[in-house]
């Protein structure tokens, strides 16, 4: 069946599942958008990968998706958004997003105090993508960083409460709140999960920045100016590929998305470097 660039879907990967809280914010501010999402489960984590195998495992995630026909791609992971962006937006002739710029924009746009706080993974956070972008952004911005390993673990457990996540979050965000930062990003697309634990712990007086939201955002904006954004009437079709099944994915996958996943095909994707 052949589509217009309005009815074509927009195309999400990440290494896992935690681009489904991407995913999420794309149906919920895009309703009608069709929605194409790879999941590299095969290969995850891509933070302990080299460069060289996170852009070439990306290249092996665009293609297939690409393949698909969508009108614009998303990098829902923040690894591959933080090396390959540049190598996909050159090679690809459709527009590509990654998570770290929107949710470097936004918090440079609401600070008050001119400190901003970002927390990830340890790769993540390594990288400095979030620092270079809010620093490019803002020139003279403060930007304290803290890796949150264990937040991944706990968003994929359903941990979202209780004594011992907020004693994690609590071990982890302390120091954030002595820097006299008022917004804080979150900088992994699993820690939305946690977002009422982490709210909690850091108080009232500090905005969390949830980039999948921003990027949900910057999507509509740039379809609406291409003239490709999808406002009719037809239900939307979802479709979800991973390249590796677990058993409890299926629970997961759920609660990252909102709501229970009904069909999910595996797909084996090409991309390994030589």
């Amino acid at each position: 069946m052949s589509t217009t660039n309005k009815e074509a879907a927009i195309g999400v990967f990440d290494s896992g599942v935690g681009g489904l809280t991407v995913a999420r914010e794309i149906v919920h501010r895009l309703p009608n958008e069709n929605l194409i999402y790879l999941g590299d489960t095969a290969r995850v984590p891509y933070g302990t990968k080299s460069e060289r195998t996170v852009i070439a495992y990306s290249k092996g995630n665009a293609g297939f998706l690409v393949s698909k026909g969508i009108k614009l791609l998303v990098v829902a992971c923040n690894t591959a958004s933080s090396v390959s962006l540049p190598v996909l937006s050159d090679e690809l002739n459709i527009p590509v997003i990654g998570v770290i710029e929107p949710g470097a924009r936004k918090a440079a746009g609401i600070t008050k105090t001119g400190k901003v706080g970002v927390i990830g993974t340890y790769s993540t956070i390594r990288s400095n993508a979030y620092k270079n972008a809010l620093e490019r952004i803002s020139p003279g911005i403060e930007v304290f960083s803290k890796p949150c390993p264990l937040f991944v673990g706990l968003a994929d457990e359903g941990w979202t409460e209780g004594e011992i996540t907020e004693l994690i979050a609590r071990q982890y965000l302390s120091s954030l709140k002595e820097t006299g930062i008022d917004v804080l990003v979150l900088g992994c697309t699993h820690y939305p999960i946690l977002k009422a634990v982490i709210q909690k712990i850091m108080g009232e007086g500090i905005t969390l920045v949830d980039s999948a939201e921003e990027t949900a955002l910057e999507i509509e904006s740039v379809l609406r100016e291409r003239g490709e954004f999808n406002d009719g009437n037809a239900k939307a079709l979802r479709e979800f590929y991973l390249t590796d099944v677990s058993d409890t994915f299926v629970s997961i996958a759920g609660r990252f998305l909102g709501e229970k996943i009904e069909n999910i095909e595996m797909v084996d994707i090409a991309g390994t470097p030589a």
